[in-house]
């Protein structure tokens, strides 16, 4: 009985432990397959991340944010430029642009971005930068990579299959939808084994396990693009998860994505002239010279159709395509020094993949027997049309000294959209009419031969025109085109110091005015009495003129007094000379006729007569020299007075500066002998002269090297020792100053003491000669300095006075927008001798138009960084620099006048050119000028020996109604300049002829009604 119970506990138990094993068992068989349909399937995977993946997202709302992360490293990143946006905001933010709307990230994306995860959302492949115009339609567009496949579909299969071959041979396996790109479980786990192999023998290789999605991760967010460290590794991993399942647990459109995404993006190194490569089609082409399109359509035709002419190119670009999906692992070496060992392992890859049946044999014996040679020449990047892209190049200009972006070439590979007030239909009419006029027939459909225009024969084609036009705005004025004929980039409208005639006595006038305002201000208040005892200077005819004018009239007010002053009247007599820029000058009337008339000043600017605003010119000159702390009777007429010495050593030191400059040009780098043949050769020599500048050369030579100095001059003379004694002792060392000793050697004692210091330190900069010089220059100007020599102290004296009111006058201009630091110091620069830019006059009628007010000139009105990520960010343009620098009623009288120059003057044939719809004329004001650039030479006698064009210009700066205002240019350069005679005629047909396309603005059209800052894009 007890054996029969205690069988049947045995038997119990047993079957107890077979059942517990046998279920231990069944769990492990189910978690055996559970984790293994996990790795095949990516169930639970996908349930799980497409969860988190749905809380990760952003949106774009008004104002600066707060809930935003910027990235801080990598390539793809930094190209880009979104780890520097926070400082281009800020930067920008110095510069009156506010942040108008900026990307939110939800507090999930925000929690992963903090752990260290890259942010997750649907990146974009191409990005550069687009300028759009007023309207929002595109003026430039950047895109890069700039060959690309638009889908899945347009990427050849033979291709894709050759890139699944070597890099992820189950990505796109259909049988499982919700697979996770991310993780090749059987990858992954031998790169783990390879790993900790590696750790105990330092010498096993080790395999990266890296699958196509996370290597798309790694290359364009990790820091340098690599994998440094397991975390890092483990970051890709989990960031490559979150992002394929953002579209749901369906990721087999993601896959493809990821195919399409990893063959436009790969990074391939670098090209000379095209710069950084990424992506397989742009590597074809920089680096084999494949046209892209055509080895997509050789790879795509079906093998059994492939025509046998077309096997070796089909062949070839198979090869070299192949050659780049391997190259992408060590680009810098595969693609430079290791070319050889990339066509080997091209070869053996091209073996392997027929054996696996993913190619025919066909193609891969066909692919063996083709050389695979990278191109050495440099890539040529697309060049745009220079004409077509003004406009836009000016954008960009600007934008780099807004981003402080160093190089055009990080600037176009911004992910940046900015919006410009420029208006891209007028530009677009506008420059083809500019770059037609090469063609004679265009230029005579334009009007443009006739008196003081073209001649029969004129090459159009070698003449520069250039056009502006501006919009007054509410707070800037805004530019609306900006296009020349130049097909460089170079800018005529910005980019040089051009010689523009007779349009600076537009700024010659406002200047005039603003000095009759001025004396208002400080008279107009004055009794007849107190009037009468102002003390005025003999040399100044303007303020004894506002002094009579407001003793005398009735109505005191400046707008009458500037109507007064305008109907001043002067001669334009020519045979006056004039003592100016430290000469005595002669002008010429462009029109001879004018030789015997009084003008006014209103007059003398409509029919733009020379001699009047050389007249004018002097009269401002002497005006401000009479304000100027130091120039008054006293300074002239006291020869003992203090200051008069400052001016002298100040002239002196000036005029000094400018013969030690011009010998050291003549001496500089010759040798010893050289210079003693240049010196000697400026003057007759004799022994006395020749002992005079030697000991002025070598001050501590002996008799000896005094007599081989003049034997070597003078083979004739046989000079006994008693002679060359007597020579020594009266012009040896100390015996004479410095000034003394070149007059005794003939010399200009400059001259003589700079061969002196290049003798002996021939290595000597200008800068350093120069610097020693002080004293010398001082010194050899001492007669000066004597009392009795006070006619040519007061003739140097008054050069400088001049030269100060020029200085002054300059900072007058540069206020109104001039764009040099200097004035030439002549009244010649009435007429343009001071040279002027076509854009800084712009400006000046900018002021005009806008009552006084100078205003910023708007190129860029928006700026919209990363669209379509979570760190977008809109920047609109809000400027505050708005400046009154002239009273409105100077602007008003100027602008009268202008209009009469077109109502009356050289620019009547405008008059009437644009009429409205409703029939009544646009008022067009405007000032001519016409440049004749010459290089002259000068003999002793001051006889002109030789005169050469440099250039002709022909200049209109100009206003159309109450808003719009510019101007154009026609140029020409040597050695062409000299075969034209057009005159600022020129300019002003040209505008006529461009009137059917400004109507549309002056009558309603344009982009004043349609302007949408920030809109485009969104």
């Amino acid at each position: 009985m007890v054996t029969s119970v205690t069988k049947r506990l045995s038997w119990w138990k047993r079957f107890a432990l077979w059942t517990f094993a046998a279920g231990l068992l069944a769990v492990l068989l189910g978690i055996v397959w559970a984790v293994v349909d996990e790795v095949r399937t990516s169930r639970w995977q996908a349930d799980w991340l497409s969860g988190l993946a749905s809380e990760l997202h952003y949106a774009v709302e008004p104002g600066p944010s707060s809930a935003i992360r910027f990235p801080t490293v990598g390539p793809f990143d930094e190209r880009l430029g979104y780890p520097q946006l926070p400082e281009l905001v800020r930067r920008l933010a110095g510069q009156e642009f506010t942040v108008s709307a900026q990307a939110r990230m939800s507090p999930r994306m925000i929690e992963f971005v903090d752990r260290g995860l890259f942010a997750t959302y649907r990146e974009k492949t191409l990005a550069g930068l687009e300028l759009r115009d007023c309207r929002g339609q595109p003026l430039a567009v950047e895109r890069y990579p700039v060959r690309i496949y638009e889908s899945f579909d347009s990427i050849p299969p033979l291709l894709v299959d050759a890139l699944l071959f070597i890099e992820d041979r189950d990505l796109l396996d259909p049988r499982f939808p919700m697979r996770n790109p991310a993780v090749e479980w059987d990858r992954f786990a031998k790169a783990l084994a390879d790993q900790a192999l590696r750790w105990l023998d330092a010498s096993h290789g080790a395999a990266g396990g890296s699958t196509l999605a996370t290597q798309i991760e790694k290359y364009r967010h990790s820091p340098d693009g690599r994998t440094d460290t397991a975390r890092e590794k483990l970051r890709q991993m989990a960031s490559a998860s979150l992002r394929a399942y953002l579209d749901g647990k369906n990721t087999l459109p993601r896959r493809r994505q990821i195919v399409v995404d990893y063959l436009n993006t790969v990074p391939l190194s670098a090209k000379a002239g095209f710069g950084a490569i990424n992506g397989i089609g742009d590597g074809l082409w920089a680096l084999y010279g494949q046209d892209f399109a055509e080895v997509n359509r050789l790879l795509s035709s079906p093998l059994a159709d492939n025509e046998p002419t077309l096997a070796k190119p089909r062949a070839l670009a198979f090869k070299q395509a192949l050659s780049l999906m391997i190259a992408q692992r060590r680009p810098s070496y595969y693609l430079l020094e290791g070319e050889p060992e990339l066509r080997q392992r091209t070869d053996s890859y091209l073996r392997v993949m027929a054996d696996a049946g993913v190619i025919t044999p066909a193609l891969r014996d066909t692919a063996l027997a083709l050389a695979l040679k990278l191109q050495t020449q440099s890539a040529v990047a697309r060049r745009h049309s220079f004409i077509e892209y003004k406009a836009a190049n000016a954008v960009r200009g600007k934008l780099q000294a807004l981003l402080s972006v160093k190089r055009a070439y990080d600037l176009d590979r911004l992910d940046l959209m900015v919006q410009s007030p420029l208006d891209g239909e007028m530009q677009r009419a506008a420059t083809a009419l500019l770059r037609g006029l090469a063609d004679p027939q265009a230029a005579r459909a334009a009007g443009l031969y006739g008196f003081r225009l073209l001649n029969e024969g004129d090459d159009t084609s070698r003449i520069m025109f250039s056009f502006t036009l501006f919009e007054r705005g509410e707070r800037s004025n805004l530019l609306r085109v900006q296009t020349d004929n130049f097909d460089q980039p170079f800018d005529l409208n910005e980019g040089a110091r051009l010689d523009l005639g007779s349009t600076a006595k537009l700024r010659t006038l406002v200047t005039y005015l603003e000095l009759v305002a001025d004396l208002h201000r400080r008279w107009s208040g004055l009794s007849a009495e107190e009037l009468a005892a102002l003390k005025i200077a003999s040399r100044d005819p303007l303020s004894r003129w506002a002094r009579d004018h407001l003793a005398l009239a009735k109505d005191k007010s400046l707008a009458a007094m500037l109507g007064a002053a305008m109907e001043r009247t002067y001669s334009a007599n020519p045979s006056e000379g004039f003592f100016t820029g430290g000469g005595v000058h002669h002008f010429e009337n462009f029109d001879p006729a004018d030789n015997h008339r009084t003008f006014t000043v209103r007059d003398a600017l409509t029919r733009s007569v020379n001699l009047v605003f050389i007249r004018l010119m002097r009269d401002v000159v002497r005006n401000v020299m009479a304000r100027s702390e130091g120039e008054s009777a006293a300074l002239l007429d006291d020869p003992m007075n203090p200051q008069r010495q400052q001016y002298l050593a100040r002239f002196a030191d000036k005029e000094g500066r400018q013969f030690v400059a011009r010998f050291y040009r003549k001496y500089a780098e010759g040798p010893a002998r050289k210079t003693e043949d240049l010196l000697v050769r400026s003057a007759r020599p004799t022994p006395a002269r020749l002992a005079a500048a030697f000991y002025g050369l070598e001050p501590d030579a002996n008799v000896e090297r005094l007599g081989e100095f003049i034997a070597r001059r003078l083979p004739g003379a046989d000079l006994s020792a008693a002679a060359l004694q007597a020579l020594h002792e009266k012009f040896g060392p100390g015996r004479w100053s410095l000034a003394d000793r070149g007059y005794l050697a003939g010399v200009h004692p400059l001259e003589l003491w700079v061969a002196g210091y290049l003798r002996e330190r021939p290595q000597a900069t200008l800068g350093e000669t120069v610097a020693a010089s002080v004293e010398q220059r001082q010194e050899v100007y001492q007669w000066l300095f004597r009392t009795r020599h006070k006619g040519a102290q007061d003739a140097r004296i008054r050069n400088l006075l001049e030269e100060d009111a020029f200085a002054e006058i300059q900072k007058a201009w540069r206020r109104l927008g001039y764009p040099f630091e200097s004035l030439t110091p002549s009244y010649a620069t009435a007429l343009g001798a001071s040279g002027d830019r076509p854009a800084a006059l712009a400006e000046l009628m900018g002021i005009i138009v806008n009552g006084g007010m100078r205003l910023p000139v708007t190129r860029v009105t928006s700026l919209q960084f990363a669209r379509g990520t979570p760190y977008e960010t809109h920047l609109t343009y809000q400027p505050t620099q708005a400046e009154q620098v002239l009273p409105p009623a100077i602007t008003d009288v100027v602008r009268h006048a202008l209009i009469g120059v077109v109502e009356e003057g050289t620019a009547k044939r405008l008059k009437g050119a644009l009429v409205r719809r409703d029939g009544t004329a646009v008022q067009i004001g405007g000032k001519t000028g016409t440049g004749d650039h010459r290089f002259d030479t000068y003999g002793r006698g001051g006889q002109v020996i030789s005169s050469r064009v440099v250039n002709r210009s022909a200049t209109l700066v100009f206003l159309i109604g109450e808003r719009y205002f510019g101007t154009m240019m026609a140029y020409v350069h040597e050695p062409y300049a000299a075969d034209y005679k057009f005159t600022s005629a020129m300019p002003a047909q040209l505008l006529k002829a461009l009137a059917p396309v400004l109507l549309p603005l002056v009558d309603g059209g344009g982009c004043s009604g349609v302007e949408r800052v920030g809109e485009s894009g969104k």
